[in-house]
This record gives C-alpha cells, sequence and structure tokens, in this order.
C-alpha cells in the first residue's frame, strides 16, 4: 500500500534530518568544515531507505533456509462467511467469520493523488530551471581575456583538474556560476567584466573548481531528486538549505588553504562585492553560485573572517562522530523492514525446485500452489512470487493452537472438551460443546481463542518462534492476531511446517501430534488419505483471502500441500479447497476414488 510507503518516507526522512541536526548542533566543534558538510551524506543514504528492496537488509532472511529440518470470541455483528465445500468431502467446512478493519483504500489513493501533484508540480520547476540553464549557455559568447585564461588554467593545475572546462559570459547571470556534468562551464557576468582584477579571478575560479573537483554538480541533482521525491516534508527542505550553506563554507575553506594570510579578507570582500551588485536566481537549482542570501553571506564571511591556518581538528574526534551518526540512523533499518514489510516474504532458497503453470485452476483469482513430494523431496511451485509472500493464516492457524494447547497439558488427547457458554454465534454448530476434533472440523473460533487464553501470551510467543511461524507476530489483538492481523505466513512455510509437524520435528509428545492428525483426516479410501484444513480472511464482509493446506497419504508416498487464493471479495477456504482438489486430480495424486497415481504421471 502506497500509504505505509508514504508514512516510512517522512518518519524516515524526519527522524533522519532531527539526527543530523542534532549531532551538528552537540559536535560541531568537533569537525572540520569538509566533515560538516559530509556528514550530509548519511542524510542521503537514509533518504534511499525505503526504496531499497528489504530483502537487501533484511536480518531475518539470513537466517532463513529451503528446509525446516533444523527447527530444534466474535462479536454478534459479526457477519456469516462460511460455505460447506460439497465435493464428496463432507467434513471440509469452512466456517469464518468477518472482522472489521478501517478501510484505507481512499485516504490511499488521495495520499498518492496528492503526492504525484506535488512532484509533477517541482518537476516542472526543475524543467524550467534546467531550461533557463540551456538558455544562459546558448545565449552566451566564449571569454577571451587570454591574461585571465592562463590564470584559470594555473588554478587548474593547483587543483589538480584535468578535464576542459570553459569559460563563457553572458548577460543573463549577475554571479559567476559552474554547470553542467558532462560538459562543464564557468559562467562570468558581462556587466562585472570591467571592475574584476586577477586576483578576483583567482577567487572566483578557485571557489568554482573546488565545487567541481568536490562533485558539487551531481550532488545538485541528487538534492534535486530528493526534493521532488520529499516534496511534502519541510524538515527535508531544511536540511538542503543548511546542507548548501555548509557545503559554501567547506568551497571557501579549500579555497582559504590555497591563500596566504592577506588575501583571506580579500577573498571575502570578492563574495561581499557580488552580494552587493546581484541578486542570487532561486531557480537555478543545478547550477553552483558563488554569492547566496544575505544571511548566507554573513554566515560564510564570520567563517572566512574566523579561518586560521594554524587550526587543526581531531581525525579521531571526526571519525568519532562519524560513527555515532551511522550507528543511529542504521538503528533505523529494522522499523523500515518491519514497517515496509506489511505484506512480509519468507527467503526460500532450495534446488529442488519445479515451476507449474497452474494458472487455468486460478482463474478469477490471484494465488498460489506449493507441493511437496516428501520421496522425491521436491517442491512443485506455481506463482513462485505469491508462494513466498506471507500473509494472515486465518483458520489454519487452529492447527498449532491445538497443538500448543496439548503441549501446555491446558487439554488432552483425552480430555479435550470445552463446554459452551451460552453466547450466541454465527454458525448452530458453533454453538455447543466442542473438543479438539470437532473444532478442528468446524474451525470454531471461540474454542481456539479460550485455548489460546489458557496456553497464555507468552507461551505461544514462544512456541511460534520455536517452530518458525511466519512472522510469529502476535501484537495484534490476542483473541484475534491470526485473523487478518498480525500473524502472517506463506505458503511455502505452510509446507515445510506440516511437514515438520507431521515427522513430529517440533519434539512434541507423539500421542499430541497424533490427536492432531485424526482431527485434520477429511477423507480416506483403500488408496490414500486426505487430510487439511481450511481458512478464511473476511474483511468488512467480503472474503479476501482463502487457504487450503494439508497433505495425502498414499500408500507408497506422502504430500503436502498448500493453496492461497486472494481478490477482492470471493476468496474463501471452500474455493482454495476446491481447486487444490483439481489440482490433485490433474497431478494424479488424489481423487475420490483414491490412488497414488503420481509416480506414473510425473516418472
Amino acid at each position: 500500500m502506497f500509504l505505509t510507503y508514504f508514512i516510512i518516507g517522512l518518519l524516515v526522512s524526519s527522524f533522519s534530518v532531527t539526527v543530523i541536526l542534532l549531532i551538528r548542533k552537540w559536535f560541531g566543534r568537533q569537525l572540520t568544515a569538509k566533515w560538516h558538510y559530509h556528514l550530509w551524506m548519511f542524510l542521503f543514504m537514509a533518504l534511499a531507505l525505503p526504496f531499497i528492496p528489504t530483502d537487501l537488509y533484511n536480518f531475518s532472511s539470513l537466517l532463513s533456509s529451503g528446509d525446516i529440518n533444523q527447527i530444534n470470541v466474535p462479536s454478534s455483528n459479526m457477519k456469516k462467511t462460511g460455505t460447506d465445500m460439497m465435493q464428496g468431502l463432507h467434513l471440509i467446512q469452512d466456517f469464518s467469520v468477518s472482522v472489521n478493519r478501517p478501510d484505507l483504500s481512499l485516504l490511499n489513493r488521495g495520499v498518492m493523488g496528492l503526492w504525484l501533484s506535488g512532484m509533477l508540480l517541482f518537476t516542472f520547476t526543475m524543467v524550467r530551471g534546467w531550461l533557463t540553464i540551456r538558455r544562459i549557455k546558448n545565449d552566451s559568447s566564449p571569454f577571451s581575456n587570454q591574461e585571465v585564461l592562463v590564470l584559470f588554467e594555473e588554478c587548474k593545475k593547483r587543483l589538480q583538474i584535468k578535464k576542459p572546462i570553459e569559460i563563457v559570459i553572458s548577460n543573463r547571470v549577475q554571479s559567476p556560476m559552474i554547470f553542467g556534468l558532462f560538459q562543464t562551464y564557468i559562467v562570468l557576468p558581462s556587466q562585472h567584466e570591467n571592475w574584476l582584477s586577477l586576483k578576483n579571478y583567482e577567487y572566483i575560479f578557485l571557489h568554482e573548481l573546488n565545487h567541481y573537483k568536490n562533485k558539487d554538480l551531481l550532488t545538485n541533482y541528487v538534492i534535486l531528486f530528493y526534493q521532488i521525491i520529499y516534496w511534502f516534508n519541510p524538515l527535508v527542505w531544511l536540511a538542503f538549505r543548511e546542507m548548501r550553506l555548509d557545503r559554501e563554507i567547506a568551497c571557501d575553506t579549500s579555497v582559504l588553504q590555497l591563500l596566504d594570510d592577506p588575501s583571506i579578507s580579500e577573498y571575502g570582500n570578492t563574495i561581499i562585492n557580488f552580494l552587493d551588485l546581484s541578486k542570487r536566481s532561486s531557480n537555478l537549482q543545478l547550477v553552483t553560485q558563488l554569492n547566496g542570501s544575505k544571511l548566507q553571506i554573513k554566515k560564510r564571511i564570520e567563517q572566512i573572517s574566523a579561518y586560521k591556518h594554524s587550526a587543526k581538528k581531531s581525525i579521531r574526534k571526526s571519525v568519532f562522530v562519524y560513527v555515532l551518526a551511522s550507528i543511529i540512523l542504521t538503528i533505523q533499518l529494522p522499523f523500515v523492514s518491519a514497517f515496509a514489510t506489511e505484506n512480509d516474504r519468507y527467503y526460500f532458497k532450495n534446488d529442488g525446485v519445479v515451476h507449474e503453470d497452474l494458472q487455468q485452476f486460478f482463474k478469477g483469482y490471484e494465488g498460489s500452489f506449493v507441493l511437496y513430494d516428501h520421496n522425491a523431496q521436491q517442491y512443485r511451485i506455481y506463482n513462485e512470487e505469491k508462494s513466498t509472500l506471507r500473509i494472515s493464516p486465518d483458520s489454519t492457524y487452529k492447527i498449532y493452537s491445538a497443538l500448543f494447547a496439548l503441549e501446555s497439558n491446558v487439554i488432552s488427547p483425552e480430555e479435550s472438551k470445552l463446554s459452551w457458554d451460552g453466547t450466541k454465534h454465527p454458525y448452530e454448530a458453533w454453538n455447543m460443546d466442542q473438543d479438539v476434533s470437532s473444532a478442528l472440523q468446524k474451525s470454531v473460533n471461540w474454542y481456539f481463542q479460550e485455548l489460546d487464553r489458557r496456553t497464555g501470551f507468552e507461551t505461544i510467543q514462544s512456541n511460534l518462534q520455536e517452530i518458525n511461524y511466519g512472522n510469529s507476530d502476535v501484537s495484534g489483538e490476542f483473541s484475534e492476531f491470526w485473523n487478518e492481523s498480525s500473524l502472517k505466513i506463506s505458503p511455502v512455510e505452510q509446507v515445510q511446517l506440516l511437514q515438520a509437524f507431521y515427522n513430529n520435528q517440533f519434539g512434541y509428545k507423539e500421542r499430541h501430534i497424533q490427536a492432531v492428525k485424526e482431527a485434520l483426516l477429511l477423507e480416506k479410501n483403500e488408496e490414500a488419505r486426505l487430510s487439511g484444513k481450511t481458512g478464511t480472511g473476511a474483511v468488512n464482509g467480503k472474503n479476501i483471502n482463502g487457504w487450503f493446506i494439508g497433505y495425502v497419504e498414499t500408500k507408497n508416498n506422502t504430500y503436502f500441500f498448500a493453496t492461497n487464493i486472494q481478490n477482492e471479495d470471493d476468496s474463501s477456504g471452500s474455493k482454495a479447497g476446491e481447486i487444490t482438489l483439481s489440482i490433485l486430480k490433474d497431478l494424479g495424486i488424489y481423487n475420490e476414488n483414491g490412488g497414488d497415481k503420481y509416480g506414473e504421471k510425473h516418472s
């Protein structure tokens, strides 16, 4: 959602600017003018964070692998959205209730429209400035004073600049400036040519050439790019105004280091003269000009007046300030990663993946299908991008809610019945006493909410982390964190967890595993057994997320699967189940008559 990234950009930019401004205030005296200016480079990096793919700095992905074998009550106004899946499997029943969530789509579109409008406006301003520069270049004439040109070449040698730079004069400018990334021009105002002395020219050339040497022309484009992107944040504009001032002071200092003491005041007077005789153009963001606003000139003159050749700053202190800034700004990474991955992603690495084209089964739906062949140790995946996207597990989480309750001795395989408290629920099947088997088959919300309450928040969170259950985030409302809330898991992870559950790689008591397996059994015949659990994510009365996960046991093999479907209002667990059965039948793995034909079809 765009709104998420907009908020990230606002928070990251505001925090970064504030940190840098505070560091400048507290430690400014420890830094040279050049280090002072380069401190702003951290802002460039921070402003790029919202645009960097989170997998490049998602630390949890470093711990992810392609194999999980290494893991040592609804209110009365809730709407019914459940359906029965009648495909010959009468035990598959998809019960769910709709949760109410704020509809931010209108706000999202409004914010995006406003942001794009601002970008277009500031882009237009940039283009207008660029056209002004082109007019300056086209209307300028070559500078022909040979004595000054010789001085210019001497200044280039002093700064070890070899690239050709053209000097031109123009009646369109009132202050010396430099521009052009590929072909660079120094523009001198024609109306001041008569009163400029050779010394004035020397100071001008040293100043503008230092801008060129320090790559400030490129920096102008970066600043302009971020101003267009972050036009809505006044702190960013403040930061770049301060950055430009620091850049001019750093440039002044670099020039002063090349001058003798008597020339320092002359250099300052040259800047003052241009302030008195010219007006700075605020339109030309892509150039660097010798002059500036009166306040900026005042600060620059103060720095020039206070300059001493003997003054030295401790390199060690400067390095400390930079390290401090980098640490403080880096702490944003986990926040950006967590905030940006509203729909988190699982970083799946496995060489044994076969990509299936099953699009014909998903007509009208965005979705994915993941199958793991135990004997072949091979994954078959449709839509790999969606298969690693973490989304709400909805009622499929109840498998593990039951397991955690069994392991915590909240219930036992022999004594799992909970009494109905008389509260009327959307389904008659829920309005009665339940045990773990009936509750899983009928997906009874109140039963598992009570199990979670008795198991306890800390135990559930610890268990989820221990078995690597998706993002393991239970920060949402405790009774509904699994229902279109904070907890999220990808289809690939669903399949991996089913394998771990089936083979009891969790190290749980075998009878607890067996009790849940029995509750998940949907149908069996002479050739195969089908076990599974549906899940439906219903938000504001619309089914937006449908799951069917489980496994097929045949005489010779076991296949683990997860199907997820999504659209705006018709994605249910029952529909996911229909799609799954069609795929399993097409692959020759399972149909109502049973039979393990997979090996024959895919040998």
